[in-house]
């Protein structure tokens, strides 16, 4: 992992099918793009506490579980992210977002309907194959 790498906890948030989905502000990198919600690992952090402190803080969601779904590196150029993505399907509350995002509820299917992030475009492939065929 080089110096430049963002090591980020991601969740993909599901329940009867549908993905919790928030939209990136316009300022961020890769700003205005939709995304599975999550944040950066603090060192010394595993990736499911990475995970349920940045749901708790973003989301106001409290994780009880989450397992492992799939690991995505991407080099944007300017920016190199680890993405160590997890499902979160045991979980309390109703996610909203606590940082005046826009966040919505989506059908699985749609899901390749929306803008995300060049590294998210794996996590849509993985999430749609593992619920359509569930």
């Amino acid at each position: 992992m080089t110096d430049k790498q963002v090591h980020v906890a991601v969740g993909v948030i599901e329940r009867n099918g549908h993905i919790f989905l928030t939209r990136r502000a316009a300022h961020q990198h890769q700003g205005n793009k939709w995304e599975f919600p999550g944040g950066k690992c603090e060192p010394g952090e595993t990736v499911a506490q990475a995970l349920a402190r940045e749901l708790s803080e973003e989301l106001a969601i409290t994780v009880h579980d989450c397992s492992p779904l799939l690991v995505v590196c991407h080099d944007y150029g300017d920016k190199q992210v680890k993405l160590d993505v997890h499902w979160v399907r045991d979980f309390d509350g109703e996610p909203q977002s606590q940082e005046g995002l826009e966040g919505r509820w989506v059908l699985a299917s749609v899901l390749p309907d929306y803008d995300f992030p060049a590294a998210n475009v794996a996590i849509v492939e993985q999430v749609v194959a593992q619920l359509l065929a569930d």
